[in-house]
């Protein structure tokens, strides 16, 4: 595992100061090969030692080590996006930016797997698939992922509430019951109104699902399981793009085993399969 990989999956884990660690080693990996572990302290203000400890901790014997896997990984991930962009580009002169979009999507959706443990992403499966009722919510560009899920849910007969509009949402959310689920996308997290809604379905004793970038956010603290994604580029027409793929990836994998936990929602799914498709054609 890339040792980049592993900060960012082991980052929730950490204390406040190895945080401050692992955020200054993500943000300036190529930065990285040209500070001591006592600049990399001075930079932050913390000690020496607490370096030293931070990298023993990710199971390297010192920052050294850390440094020069740091490195190597950097070097490997540049050369490699060299090496598929110019064998691209002999292929197909127009073709090289698909390439290394290819790759950065195939990085977001492993970094996106590895800090989704198999067993929390069943956990996610099985309360969606047990739910009495499921409501579903995403602002923005995040109702695109709500939507298309939500149809999926509808499609194996799951009871789906979804919603684009927060006032729509807060009213829906007052016929939750116990044993319902609410299923929230919010990139950010920093949406003030869905973390009111997430208040007001856990009063009903609901069960909250919020789906979030690997960040710290108000609206994960509300979350009794969280889906996180992680997607990072310098470019800011890239990252959404690591994003969304990263997400409905994710996502693909949660409806598969929904569709393969029960042949009762499997039968399900082909009965509506069956009966919508006369209604697309001409």
């Amino acid at each position: 595992m890339s040792p980049l990989v592993k900060i960012r999956s082991e980052r929730d884990q950490m204390s406040a100061i190895e945080r401050r660690i692992a955020d200054f080693i993500l943000e300036n990996a190529q930065l990285l090969r040209d500070y001591s572990s006592q600049q990399l302290a001075t930079a932050l203000r913390i000690s020496q030692s607490s370096v030293v400890k931070f990298s023993q901790k990710l199971g390297f014997k010192g920052y050294p080590d850390l440094k020069y896997s740091i490195g190597e990984a950097v070097a490997r991930a540049e050369s490699g996006d060299d090496a598929v962009v110019a064998a691209a580009a002999i292929q197909d002169p127009n073709g090289a930016s698909g390439s290394q979009l290819w790759r950065r999507k195939s990085e977001a959706e492993e970094e996106t797997r590895l800090i989704n443990p198999p067993d929390a992403v069943r956990a996610v499966a099985d309360a969606l698939g047990n739910a009495g009722k499921v409501f579903i919510i995403g602002l923005g560009e995040d109702d695109i992922h709500a939507r298309a899920f939500a149809w999926r849910l509808s499609l194996l007969g799951i009871l789906t509430v979804h919603n684009f509009d927060t006032a729509h949402m807060i009213a829906s959310v007052s016929a939750a019951n116990a044993g319902d689920a609410l299923l929230v996308f919010c990139e950010d997290g920093k949406q003030t109104a869905l973390s009111q809604i997430c208040q007001q379905f856990r009063k009903a004793k609901g069960k909250v699902i919020t789906v979030t970038r690997h960040t710290s956010n108000a609206l994960r603290a509300h979350a009794d399981l969280a889906l996180l994604v992680s997607a990072h580029d310098e470019r800011p027409h890239i990252e959404p793009l690591l994003y969304h793929s990263a997400l409905q990836h994710l996502l693909d994998g949660i409806y598969v085993m929904l569709c393969e936990g029960s042949k009762k929602r499997y039968g399900i799914l082909q009965a509506n399969l069956e009966r919508i498709q006369p209604m697309l054609k001409p």
